[in-house]
């Protein structure tokens, strides 16, 4: 059987293409750790973010018993998604 040539720069066992990193060499990417007192999250945080979570399901729980005027509506379940959506996107913020 014939055997088919890839690319055209002859047998290549398929190795190694890219030269290897010298072990000592700094790639200069170096980024410093962000310091403990500055990763600290403000006191009110925490309390925003549960008191967006808490309110985005009550709002939902409130449309589907239909307590809230004129409900159900797909306004109220837009709400709370955004409320919710908002405490979860503050929770991967915290520290």
């Amino acid at each position: 059987m014939a055997q088919k040539q890839r690319g055209g720069r002859g047998q290549g066992s398929g190795g190694r293409v890219t030269a290897p990193k010298e072990r000592g060499a700094e790639s200069g990417r170096y980024t410093p750790p962000i310091p403990r007192d500055v990763r600290h999250s403000p006191r009110w945080y925490p309390w925003l973010l549960l008191s967006l979570l808490v309110i985005g399901v009550v709002v939902i729980i409130l449309n589907y018993v239909q307590v809230l005027p004129a409900s159900p509506t797909n306004w109220y379940t837009l709400v709370g998604l955004i409320g919710i959506l908002s405490g979860a996107m503050l929770a991967t913020r915290y520290h």
